[in-house]
């Protein structure tokens, strides 16, 4: 079953891969870059709602050279009886150019999404995340965007996620934008970009995990390699 997952993630991946198309931001594609994230939640106690955010630093390089500092947090919604987790949300987002200039740009974000757990057996769990997004960019017109995830995670040594395990962590996310004149006479592309990662992840407790891994992000105007640390905690 763990083959027929990897395999499904990756063929997801390169199905989505865009053929030629207009270009965004520009930036280095042999340049290995860095992102470092907090993921957190907590739940109301015997309530269905709760609380979870993260926190996110990337970096165009492995350095100093601003990407995006993300910030984001939502109120959750757990239905009675179902695999089902709602969420909405607000976020903010600090953008920076590629290479010397220290200018950035910010958005603000108003979110809503739905998080579908499910169990292949005792080794394989998945995650189907659906998300739409209303984004307020500086400079330019309001605009939406579907997403769509599939989280998978693999047990290596019979522990799940939990205190002691080591597991296979993956993904694949596609982005899809509702509105494709932005101002100003611009476009952008239906496709937004698309993310396939893979990591090892550590059980650092029942309520912890850390993972490190790599990311290729394709957007229209080519891929670029992403090293990701990141800590996901519940309390």
């Amino acid at each position: 079953m763990p083959r027929v997952l990897i395999g499904a993630l990756v063929l997801a991946g390169a199905m989505l891969l865009p053929g030629a198309a207009l270009a965004q931001t520009p930036f280095d594609r042999d340049q290995l870059g860095a992102w470092y994230m907090l993921f957190w939640s907590t739940r109301f106690d015997d309530t269905s709602l709760g609380l979870q955010g993260d926190v996110q630093h990337r970096n165009w390089n492995m350095g100093t050279d601003l990407e995006q500092l993300l910030i984001r947090g939502g109120l959750t919604y757990r239905l009675p009886e179902s695999p089902v987790l709602l969420t909405g949300g607000l976020a903010h987002i600090t953008s920076g150019v590629f290479g010397d200039s220290d200018e950035t740009s910010a958005e603000r974000r108003v979110y809503q999404e739905a998080l579908v757990r499910q169990s292949l057996g005792r080794v394989v769990s998945l995650r189907h995340r659906y998300r739409y997004e209303q984004r307020w960019v500086d400079g330019q017109d309001f605009r939406t965007r579907f997403r769509y995830a599939l989280f998978g995670d693999v047990g290596l040594n019979g522990r799940g996620t939990g205190n002691g395990s080591i597991y296979l962590a993956l993904y694949n996310e596609v982005f899809v934008n509702g509105e494709l004149e932005i101002g100003r006479g611009r476009t952008v592309e239906r496709f937004d970009r698309n993310r396939f990662y893979t990591a090892l992840g550590f059980g650092v407790s029942d309520r912890s995990q850390v993972q490190a891994g790599y990311m290729i992000q394709t957007v229209p105007g080519g891929s670029k390699g992403q090293l990701q640390v990141s800590l996901h905690t519940s309390f």
